[in-house]
């Protein structure tokens, strides 16, 4: 039997091009990332789900952003240096009000040290959407970017349901040990979000 409390996720994905679209700086970001032209390139976490919790719970579209994690996939060179031509590139191409706040990494190379960083181990990635699998929770999961044509392509393995109920909870296929503290972050800027623990 169908589950009749929540959207299809074509109704979802539909209602997500359009609270981004009404974020002019969001906009802005994933044009100039469309023409850096990165292979397999995602905008992810946080400049996602949190401008469309701002849009659910009233508040400014910017509120909280504290940066826009430019995710892309090229596994031809996994050297530091070849990853930071990208970066250097990106920081050259956005505004400058907005060139600090954008992350740019390329995930073929974070099994190189996230375990170092994170504590956990990763194993290598085969393509840039995978890394959503691994993201700790599935609100986090869902990535964007402007096709050649303007529209907007939605990678959310997970779905976009936890996003439009303001949901928080764990990966279901991985034990993220910093869980609690995205928790608290969530709950001192959200206070409306549903937190699922354990």
């Amino acid at each position: 039997m169908a589950d009749l409390t929540t959207p299809p996720e074509s109704d979802l994905a539909a209602r997500l091009d359009a609270i981004i679209r009404a974020n002019p700086r969001l906009t802005s970001v994933l044009q100039t990332a469309r023409a850096l032209d990165l292979p397999d390139w995602l905008l992810v976490s946080g400049a996602v789900y949190q401008t469309v919790w701002n849009h659910l719970t009233g508040r400014d579209a910017n509120y909280g952003l504290k940066d826009y994690d430019l995710a892309y996939y090229d596994a031809s060179d996994l050297s530091y240096e070849a990853e930071d031509v990208v970066i250097q590139r990106g920081a050259a191409a956005f505004a400058p009000e907005v060139s600090p706040l954008v992350e740019i990494r390329n995930q073929a190379r974070v099994h190189l040290w996230f375990e170092g960083h994170f504590g956990e181990p990763y194993s290598p990635l085969s393509c840039g959407a995978e890394a959503l699998t691994r993201f700790v929770a599935p609100t986090f999961a869902v990535g964007v970017r402007l096709t050649p044509n303007d529209r907007l392509h939605v990678e959310a393995p997970f779905g976009l349901a936890d996003l439009f109920a303001l949901r928080l909870r764990p990966n279901p296929s991985r034990v993220a040990l910093d869980f609690a503290s995205k928790v608290a972050k969530v709950r001192e800027r959200w206070p409306e979000a549903v937190i699922v623990e354990g």
